[in-house]
């Protein structure tokens, strides 16, 4: 098999041009095996399949998280809505015990489901890939809810490096 040819490009090229493709925003969150509530900002979120249920995201091998979700059966993927850019910020840079303060509920196994969010996701962490300088995981949906005002909700969206609003058109 051929492989790939080396980029023409620089890091900071291929960001801007990924920056281009405007994501929703999530909050991922466990728990430790110690009990305590791990959660983390990501756009990287994604649908795989209907059936079964599977959706996948995406988290950087570096990241002071990684080993809890690595080795976790279950987390939660909560979609953030507009009003929610504190909660974003919060789970991306906040060092310490970033749900000090955050309002949340134990989903059925447990992990913690962001009150207000959007939509969630409770997963089983059915697979996981290494690719590059990150891990890709596949989570398996065994349960999810919408906000039962969804449909006056708008989602927070980050796009060209800011975070912005939806409009419809």
């Amino acid at each position: 098999m051929k492989r790939a040819s080396p980029p023409n490009f620089d890091s900071a090229a291929f960001r801007c041009a990924l920056g281009q493709f405007a994501t929703g925003v999530t909050v991922i969150t466990t728990r430790a095996p110690s009990g305590q509530l791990i959660g983390i900002t990501a756009s990287s979120f994604n649908s795989v399949s209907l059936t079964p249920p599977l959706v996948l995201w995406s988290l950087a091998t570096r990241s002071a998280s990684m080993p809890v979700f690595q080795t976790n059966s279950h987390y939660v993927v909560n979609v953030l809505a507009q009003s929610q850019l504190d909660l974003c910020k919060r789970f991306a840079t906040v060092k310490g015990d970033r749900f000090e303060g955050v309002s949340h509920a134990a989903g059925d196994t447990g992990m913690p489901v962001l009150d207000g969010a959007l939509a969630w996701f409770e997963c089983h962490n059915r697979s996981r890939y290494e690719e590059g300088d990150h891990v890709i995981f596949v989570g398996e949906v065994e349960r999810c809810g919408v906000h039962p005002e969804a449909e006056n909700i708008a989602p927070l969206i980050f796009h060209g490096g800011a975070f912005h609003g939806l409009k419809s058109l």
